[in-house]
């Protein structure tokens, strides 16, 4: 992929997943050929607008996307392009966008060139990630795309277990059966296993759409950590994903140029970064402002609630 390219077609606006927030009960509206959600603000008329991963906004769009949102009732529409960086992109960006409160979606990603040989790939490892896949290797771990409900259960404990090691905030058990459902039936959606020993060590669901794999939900067990099992997920999937002639493989997000090691997500940059992707930066994460009273208001009550959270967790 060059250094120039910008990115159109992205999972977060496929039917399949609109059809899933509509399953969760989230209002989905058709704004020509993409998707816009609707998210209703408890115990108020109120509603916050979703536009992920659509086209460079021009003035034609925010003002569709103005009149969409007053008829919604929207406070105001985030919108967070599918659209890499390429310069000061921002002077361009109509007047009515402001910089996000607070981003959804990550600003950076890695991003693996599918189209180069397994040994081109393999050659450009970090040596650390390329042993740690000998290793799995040895030891006989097993990897394998299961569809089965099975694979799925498995799934569904070790993210528990995941998210409770980590202590980030993660989806229910409700919207991942839902997600799995609707997308594994459109065929966006396929579930790896990485096995050892009988024990399920590693269940990642990626994401097949246009030319690209996405990784957006991956979990593993402290179990048996020694044999590097994620490494040969990863690995097994880029092979996977060649032999179905996928040009590139998003990591789903990273931490930008300068992680900081003391970062509760900086291992998983870390691991991704072995593989040597090349970094994404997108343009961002921009609010339409509908009701600029309620909008100040609800930025408040929004930076609360999160300080509130984070205390909880302590």
């Amino acid at each position: 992929m060059e250094a120039d390219t910008i990115i159109q077609s992205h999972p977060l606006q496929s039917p399949a997943w609109g059809e899933f927030r509509s399953h969760m009960g989230i209002e989905v509206t058709r704004l020509g050929q993409w998707y816009v959600t609707f998210h209703t603000i408890p115990h108020t008329p109120w509603t916050i607008g979703y536009f992920p991963k659509g086209p460079m906004p021009d003035k034609k769009m925010t003002d569709e996307l103005m009149k969409l949102g007053r008829e919604k009732r929207a406070i105001f529409i985030q919108l967070e392009p599918n659209v890499e960086k390429l310069s000061d992109q921002s002077a361009t960006l109509p007047d009515l966008l402001i910089p996000s409160h607070r981003p959804l979606f990550t600003k950076y990603t890695f991003m693996l060139d599918l189209t180069k040989s397994e040994e081109e790939l393999m050659s450009i490892m970090h040596p650390k990630t390329r042993y740690n896949i000998r290793v799995a290797q040895k030891h006989g771990v097993i990897i394998a795309e299961d569809n089965s409900e099975t694979a799925f259960q498995a799934y569904l404990k070790l993210s528990e277990e995941t998210t409770n090691r980590q202590g980030f905030y993660a989806h229910d058990k409700h919207y991942h059966r839902t997600m799995w459902d609707t997308l594994r039936k459109a065929d966006v959606a396929h579930l790896f296993t990485a096995t050892y020993q009988g024990q399920t060590l590693a269940a990642w669901i990626i994401f097949v759409w246009g030319n690209t794999v996405y990784y957006p939900y991956g979990a593993s067990s402290r179990e048996h950590r020694e044999v590097m099992a994620p490494n040969l997920l990863l690995w097994e999937i880029v092979r996977w994903a060649k032999a179905r002639s996928l040009q590139y493989f998003d990591l789903w997000g990273a931490m930008g140029p300068n992680p900081d090691p003391r970062d509760p997500w900086y291992g998983f940059h870390r691991f991704k970064e072995g593989f040597k992707p090349r970094l994404v930066e997108y343009i961002g994460s921009y609010d339409l402002v509908i009701t600029p009273f309620l909008y100040q208001l609800y930025r408040i009550a929004d930076t609360l609630r999160w300080g509130l959270l984070k205390f909880k967790k302590r």
